[in-house]
């Protein structure tokens, strides 16, 4: 099993998790999914978004197959207007590259963690692992405690 920083936090946490492999390659939650062959709705994406106000920039995380509804996630974190972050950005925000953006990553790191409120309904979703090569399978409401997020209907 691959190991890094999450991995890491995860087994010091006793948290029942499987790391998975992948090639390094950026790719996308629905191909992350076939490759997995599992439902796209099971690969959640991180999406980082700024808000127009000063504050802490947030982490929407979504079902794969769905796209951030940014006006429902304005209203979960109390802004007028809130926008995706360019890919450049995101990763200068974050310190990660785009495809390997995880909200485990980025615990206690100055990160609001909104979750789109399907994953406590799922038994398992499957998230990025802090790198590209790294996809992490844990149970939904794992993810919701460990990051402290927020959950909201937050997807479209």
């Amino acid at each position: 099993m691959p190991t890094n920083n999450v991995t890491r936090f995860l087994d010091s946490r006793k948290i029942n998790f499987a790391a998975l492999e992948l090639s390094p390659a950026k790719r996308g939650a629905e191909e992350t999914a076939r490759l997995l062959e599992v439902d796209p709705s099971r690969v959640y994406k991180t999406i980082v978004v700024e808000r127009k106000t000063p504050g802490k920039t947030i982490l929407a995380v979504v079902p794969g197959d769905s796209e951030v509804d940014l006006k429902a996630l304005a209203q979960a974190v109390g802004e007028k207007k809130v926008t995706a972050a360019s890919l450049r950005t995101a990763e200068q925000l974050t310190g990660l590259q785009a495809g390997g953006i995880s909200p485990l990553a980025l615990i206690n790191r100055g990160f609001e963690i909104v979750i789109d409120a399907q994953a406590d309904s799922q038994e398992d979703v499957y998230i990025s692992g802090g790198e590209r090569r790294i996809s992490i399978r844990l149970p939904g409401l794992q993810l919701i405690r460990l990051t402290g997020g927020k959950t909201a209907e937050i997807s479209l």
